[in-house]
This record gives structure tokens, C-alpha cells and sequence, in this order.
């Protein structure tokens, strides 16, 4: 028998590279509640092993994610790797023989992906690149002697295509350098051109044929109009290639053009409302899986890539699912699905009959709640005569009474949306704290076409700020809410619309939770990572044009600082590289100097969003915390 003593209300140490200012300590009694919801099991899908036999994914080991691999249905996950960072991404290499698995990681969430060959026999890793640049999106040739990967390593910039034969990994060479960013999509099935994409931004972005033996560069649609072209690969003996555009329909849908021979184009998904997501096809290239995104819910549907005819798989969970991987022998396919009510876990479709099998199970403890509703309501603004509708997600708390205090949950981006994936902090503030939790994708979110997507761009930042002001409105007429307890967080762009929205509407919440979000546009801009400005610039404005540049200024949270007068918890990782510490110290300075309470987090190992498993369960304690004192109010 151990004695392990008596329960304390005492504070739990904080994670090494933690520094908490203004942040009371945690409750132990609090902290232990809501580990129950902490779980941080997960499996996410890299692919079926090259000779069939399971596969591999990615999974949390103690602090960090590492590669694994499963041999069958309700097996334990076998660990193959043990490093101190987390594993970003994985490839398998296609041929047994080779037993290898190229993979990811930096270094703190500093974002300068590094790529690294596994021996799959020996378990022995060497690095493929050795500079201090980002490095990432791998592609194998079929014979698997190769692979190209994107690398901003020329210039820190801009992101080239580089290409290493396998038996001589230490002999790189760039195979395309002409700016900007640019990606490997597929190898045709002879290996003798690479389908490739260049991206400007979310609604330009074109596709080319690249000659591997002369190296001539030759799009596949010759068009003048803005056109995003983001998914692609060969169909059935090289005739001919599938790829995602939004050209001529406001979705992206998917289209099969004959190639290179007639070009002529044809659209296969006209009949669906919503984008295609994702694409993959089977190693004969005979059958091709696909995936739509209807409001951050996944459906799949499987494709004849001979006849175009295809099939929608039922009986899906209701959740995200992930890019679909064929067995190399056929007849089955595997994905990663996530649900509100568990984390990401594998299964296994059989094409035969559609049945699906759960190869991994990491089910939470305790009782979840249900998938959010999705509902619409009212903007500031009208289309055709009526009100323009903002769709959102709205989570209600269970065995509750109403009315409920309520948190606004913004996501980042801009140009995503709020994806319905498990969090165990929504399922806390549910089941704990009685909040309701209402997640809008306000004018600029992507899954609902490319008009909805521009509504905010340029001059039009704040009418994105004011979709939250109707949301507001909205919240005030409902009889299942408290309009006088109202909160808004958000992450990165949301941690923008977080500080925003209280600069506007301070005077209808009672607190703010901004996780890296930008404080001044201008800085910002300036100071974000090399490789991303230029396409930050396309979606907020160029600040060297002084116009844009006092525009943005007048809309930065920092300019108004004056006009937030109720408590924030700001987050911040201190190695970000797409929102720098300085944007959220320069908040958290001047609030103090005015006397607002913040609570300020930094992460000394982390970037853009908490990895370690330490860093994010304090992380959503002390947020929980936060909302428990300053929202709910006991």
C-alpha cells in the first residue's frame, strides 16, 4: 500500500520552460479535475507499410509526438522513435526493400523543418539536410530511388524544389528556383515529369508539368483569371492528371484534365456544394479517394479513376478526416478521423462493402458532450435584399441550466475555419463550467467559396471585427444566454479579433484571451518570418504602401490600447515565428502601464501553438482558470 498523502490545494510546479506573470497559481483540486479531460493519446495516419503489413503513425510518447507503427486492429502501438522534439511529418519509403521512413522536426517550434531518413530495421536516423532553413513536403518517385522536397535554404525566402537520389542523400540538387513558393504534387508514373504547384495565396495558385530531363516548366491550364489550383495528381497510366480548382465555380471542385494530349478539361464534382479537400488514388492509379469539407465536417467518397464514376462512403463518423492512404495490394483504404468525442484515431476501410474497422482507440475518460449545432445568424450587412448569414458552431453545456455565460471562439488563419476536432478545454468548459462556447467563421473563413474568402481582405479587415459585434446582437436576443457574461479568445489571427474585439466591443465582454495574435500590423509585417511576408502581404495589405501602411495602423490593437479595460490572459510561445514575442509583449506592456489585469504565459520551447504535453495542459488550466474567475464568477 502506498500512501501517497492527503490532497492539497496546493500549486502543481510549472513546466520547465514556463514563465508565468500575473497567473495565480493552479488549485490542485482544479488541476486534477480537469486532467480527466486531458488525455493526449492520439494516432494519426502516415501510411500503410510498404509491404502491407500495418502502418504507421504518428503519436504522443511522454512530451513529444514520435513515429510508430501497428500491425493490426486493437494492437498497442509499437515506438520507433525516441527524440526530443516532436515528429512534424513522415513519408514512407514505397519499396520494402529499402526499409526506410524519411520525417520532420525542429527545434522549440522554431518551424526550421529539418528532414531525417529512418532505418526501419536498425532504427538508425541520419539527416537528409543540415542547414538551419525549413525543408519539408516530400514526395518519393514510384521507383522510390528518389524524392523531392520544398527548401527555402537558398535565399531563406523563397522555396525551391531540390532533388536527392536515396543512395547518395549527401548530393542535393535544385531542380527549380524562380521564386516565390512553390511544392511537389506527384511524380508521373514513369518518373519522368513532377506535377508541381506555385502559391501565392489561398485564391492564386496554379499548377505545372515539369520536364525532370530538360526542365522545361508547362502549366496545365492556360488562363488569365486569378484561380486557385492547390491538389493534384497522374491518373491511370500518366494520360492524364486529377487536380482541385475553384475556376468558373466558387468552390474548389475536382476536375480531370487529358494530359498531355488534347488538354481537354473535365469537371467531375459540379454536383457538390462544397470544396474538395483532399485527394489520393491508389498505386495502380485505378481508384481515387476524396474528401469534402461541409462546415469543417469531413465526407468521403471513392472514385473509379477510369469511368470518374464514384461513390459516397456512409456511415462515416461525424468529424475530420484526414488524407485517405490505398493498401498497396488494393482493396482497402486507411484515414485518420477525429470527432469532437475522441482524438485522432486510424480506421480502415474495405472497399468491398464499405465497412469501416477501428484500428486504434484512445477514447477519453468521462462523459463528452455532443458535436457542436451548426446554426447561422444575422450580419451587419445584406446580400440580394437580406441579411447576410455567418455560419458558426455552437457547443451548449449539458445537465445545465440556462442561461449560459458564453466564450467566443475565433480561429486563426485567416483564410481556414473553426474545425469541430476533439478539445478537451470546450468539453471543461462545458462540463465544469457551464459555458457555452460558440465558434463563428466570420467573413475571410475558407470552406464556403472563394467570395466568402475575400470578403475581408485589404481595407475590409474590420468588417470581419463587426461580423462579431452582430454575433453580439445576436447573443443578446437569445433566451439560452447571458449577454452580460460574454468572453472572446482566439489564436494567431483569432488572437487578433480576440484584442480587436475587445478594443470594440470591451464594454459587452467581461475578458479576453489572446493566444499569439498580432498586436500591430505593421510590426508584424516587419518582423515576421522572411518566408512569409510576401503572403501575409497579399492577405492583410503591404505596408510599404503608406496608405495601406496608416490603414493598418489604424486598426491595430495597439494603436487603441487605451480602450481595453478588462482582464486578458495573453499566450505566447517565445520561438514563434510567424507571430514574434514582440507582438504580444508590446500588449501585455502597455495594458500594465495603464494598470489592466493580464495574465502572461511564455513557452521558452514552443512557436506558433504549444506542442509538449506539459506546456499545453498548463496552458489550458491556467485558461480554464481565467475564464472560471473572470466569466463565470461563482
Amino acid at each position: 500500500i502506498i500512501n501517497c498523502g492527503r490532497p492539497t490545494d496546493s500549486a502543481p510546479p510549472l513546466p520547465p520552460a514556463i514563465t508565468a506573470s500575473g497567473i495565480p497559481p493552479i488549485p490542485d483540486k482544479f488541476r486534477q479535475r480537469m486532467e480527466q479531460y486531458q488525455t493526449r493519446r492520439f494516432a494519426s495516419l502516415v501510411d500503410w507499410a510498404a509491404d502491407g503489413n500495418g502502418f504507421f503513425a504518428l503519436g504522443r510518447a511522454d512530451e513529444t509526438s514520435q513515429l510508430f507503427r501497428i500491425a493490426k486492429p486493437g494492437d498497442s502501438l509499437r515506438q520507433l522513435t525516441s527524440i526530443n522534439e516532436s515528429i512534424i511529418h513522415a513519408w514512407v519509403c514505397p519499396d520494402p526493400d529499402r526499409g526506410m521512413c524519411l520525417f520532420t522536426r525542429d527545434s522549440g517550434g522554431n518551424e526550421n523543418f529539418q528532414i531525417n531518413a529512418l532505418d526501419l530495421r536498425s532504427r538508425h536516423i541520419s539527416r537528409i539536410t543540415l542547414d538551419s532553413e525549413q525543408n519539408d513536403e516530400v514526395v518519393w518517385s514510384n521507383r522510390s530511388d528518389r524524392f523531392v522536397y520544398s527548401s527555402n535554404r537558398r535565399n531563406g525566402k523563397d522555396f525551391d524544389l531540390v532533388l536527392c537520389a536515396i543512395d547518395t542523400p549527401h548530393v542535393q540538387r535544385f531542380i527549380l528556383s524562380k521564386g516565390g513558393v512553390w511544392s511537389a504534387l506527384d511524380w508521373s508514373p514513369d518518373d519522368q515529369q513532377l506535377l508541381i504547384g506555385s502559391y501565392v495565396s489561398r485564391t492564386s495558385s496554379r499548377l505545372f508539368c515539369y520536364d525532370c530531363a530538360g526542365g522545361r516548366l508547362t502549366p496545365i491550364s492556360e488562363t488569365c483569371d486569378t484561380v486557385s489550383q492547390e491538389l493534384g495528381a497522374w491518373g491511370p497510366n500518366g494520360k492524364g492528371i486529377f487536380y482541385t480548382s475553384d475556376a468558373g465555380t466558387d468552390v474548389r471542385c475536382l476536375h480531370y484534365i487529358e494530359w498531355p494530349a488534347l488538354r481537354r478539361d473535365t469537371l467531375l464534382t459540379a454536383d457538390i456544394p462544397w470544396d474538395v479537400r483532399e485527394i489520393s488514388l491508389s498505386r495502380d492509379r485505378e481508384l481515387l479517394a476524396f474528401t469534402t469539407n461541409e462546415h469543417g465536417f469531413s465526407q468521403v467518397y471513392i472514385m473509379d479513376a477510369r469511368t470518374f464514376a464514384f461513390r459516397k462512403v456512409p456511415s462515416l463518423p461525424r468529424g475530420i478526416i484526414g488524407t485517405c492512404r490505398f493498401h498497396p495490394a488494393g482493396g482497402f483504404c486507411a484515414t485518420t478521423v477525429t470527432t469532437t468525442r475522441h482524438p485522432e484515431d486510424v480506421y480502415v476501410l474495405d472497399l468491398k462493402d464499405f465497412a469501416m474497422v477501428r484500428w486504434t482507440n484512445h477514447d477519453p475518460y468521462g462523459d463528452i458532450p455532443a458535436p457542436p449545432d451548426v446554426m447561422e445568424y444575422p450580419a451587419f450587412d445584406s446580400v440580394a435584399g437580406k441579411p447576410r448569414r455567418i455560419p458558426c458552431l455552437v457547443y451548449r453545456p449539458v445537465n445545465r441550466t440556462p442561461p449560459f455565460p458564453v466564450l467566443i471562439s475565433i480561429h486563426g488563419g485567416p483564410e481556414t475555419q473553426f474545425w469541430p476536432s476533439f478539445r478537451p478545454e470546450v468539453n471543461f468548459y462545458l462540463n465544469e463550467l457551464g459555458i457555452a462556447v460558440i465558434a463563428p467563421n466570420v467573413r475571410g473563413s475558407g470552406g464556403y467559396g472563394k467570395n466568402y474568402l475575400k470578403l475581408d481582405n485589404g481595407m475590409r479587415r474590420e468588417d470581419a471585427v463587426r461580423d462579431i459585434g452582430a454575433l453580439l446582437d445576436w447573443i443578446a436576443v437569445q433566451p439560452d444566454y447571458d449577454s452580460s457574461r460574454v468572453a472572446v479568445s482566439g489564436g494567431s489571427y483569432g488572437g487578433y479579433m480576440a484584442l480587436a474585439s475587445m478594443v470594440t466591443y470591451g464594454a459587452r465582454l467581461q475578458a479576453g484571451i489572446d493566444c499569439y495574435g498580432i498586436g500591430n500590423f505593421i510590426s508584424f509585417l516587419e518582423n515576421t518570418a522572411p518566408y512569409r511576408r510576401d503572403l501575409r502581404r497579399v492577405e492583410y495589405g503591404d505596408e510599404r504602401d503608406p496608405v495601406m501602411r496608416q490603414f493598418l495602423l489604424n486598426i491595430s490593437p495597439l494603436t487603441h490600447v487605451d480602450r481595453i479595460d478588462k482582464p486578458l490572459l495573453i499566450v505566447q510561445g517565445a520561438n514563434d515565428p510567424r507571430v514574434p514575442l514582440s507582438e504580444s509583449q508590446q500588449i501585455v506592456d502597455a495594458l500594465r502601464k495603464r494598470g489592466t489585469p493580464v495574465w502572461f504565459l511564455v513557452a521558452g520551447d514552443e512557436g506558433h501553438g504549444f506542442r509538449r504535453k506539459s506546456n499545453k495542459d498548463y496552458q489550458e488550466w491556467v485558461s480554464a482558470l481565467f475564464l472560471k474567475e473572470f466569466l463565470v464568477v461563482d
